[in-house]
């Protein structure tokens, strides 16, 4: 049990991303329910925090906050990459009285939980054994696409947060290059991005559907995702197809930088829903397809994070790490 609050002393917990702010309250030691706010029915965060705080069926107001949020954290400040919100820290202090505030990455929140998920939290895909006391890596597609690196150092663990999801995408065939080739002429940069988040699977979507000269109907990446599993539309299904291998091609590209011979970790929402078709996929092919280094990363296990809840695991345990309030 994580004892890092006074007794009758609250920590408000937050995992705010593209899409959608999560918070939860932790107290004594107990992590209260997790509510869910949709980012677009409010115009700031601090809308939706003071909603929320107004609801909370607590009498005192929590006297630490610990947030994760999407986008590149400088200064104790976020401006989120995928929406309008800003994330500040200062801003909180004045506007809700909190003694301390800590503002990270969301995916450095996800890597901060992976010395703590368990088997029934993760699915393994190829590989063996991770390397222990070796780096360990969390990479996911949603609204962006986040990563991230922890690292075990004596008894503690260093978390490196990282934009590694905006940088180039490289194609791994002729028609990946293709695709590429349509996203550079309406983005100019294409960065893993543009391919392995929801409005990623979408923009491959429509590029696939204009490449191969057909006119599928407009469809955003839930439904793209739902169609191309149960094979009703050859577009979605070549989409999703064709999701996993870059995603592997990525995730491979991933473990080589950070020598992340302890495992790459899978997060984000959108492969919980194609899990099976991830397996089947060609992710793991691509993931170990890197020429005289395939040796190397064979034995290094690729893991799909089940726990839709991954950042407050995270957000626990750096206040356990760091002592914070």
């Amino acid at each position: 049990m994580i004892e890092t609050t006074p007794r009758g002393r609250a920590a408000l917990l937050a995992d705010v991303g593209g899409t959608n702010a999560r918070f939860a309250l932790l107290a004594d030691g107990k992590l209260g329910p997790i509510t869910h706010f949709a980012v677009g029915d409010y115009a700031s965060f601090l809308d939706a925090l003071a909603v929320y705080l107004g609801a909370s069926a607590r009498a005192e107001k929590p006297a630490h906050a610990i947030l994760a949020a999407s986008g590149a954290v400088q200064n104790g400040r976020c401006a989120l990459t995928n929406n309008s919100w800003i994330v500040d820290a200062e801003e909180l202090r004045g506007a809700h009285g909190f003694s301390t505030v800590r503002l990270i990455n969301d995916f450095e929140a996800v890597a901060w939980a992976l010395p703590r998920l368990g088997p029934s939290s993760l699915l393994q895909l190829g590989g063996r054994l991770g390397v222990s006391g070796a780096p360990l890596a969390a990479i996911g597609p949603g609204t962006g696409l986040g990563m991230a690196v922890s690292i075990p150092h004596s008894d503690r663990q260093i978390v490196l947060s990282s934009e590694g999801g905006h940088a180039t995408l490289a194609g791994g065939s002729l028609r990946e290059d293709a695709v590429i080739e349509h996203l550079r002429q309406r983005f100019g940069h294409v960065s893993a991005e543009r391919v392995l988040s929801g409005a990623g699977l979408e923009n491959l979507y429509g590029v696939l559907a204009s490449i191969d000269g057909v006119t599928p109907p407009n469809r955003h990446a839930a439904d793209i995702t739902r169609a191309g599993i149960e094979r009703t539309c050859p577009t979605s299904r070549a989409a999703i197809d064709m999701f996993c291998a870059m995603l592997g091609s990525v995730a491979g590209n991933l473990a080589l930088a950070v020598n992340a011979r302890g495992g790459i970790f899978i997060g984000g929402g959108i492969l919980r829903h194609m899990r099976d078709h991830l397996v089947a996929s060609k992710f793991r092919q691509r993931f170990e397809d890197k020429g005289r280094l395939r040796k190397f990363l064979e034995p290094i296990p690729a893991y799909l994070i089940l726990d839709d809840d991954v950042a407050f695991v995270g957000l626990r345990n750096l206040m356990e790490v760091e002592g914070i309030g």
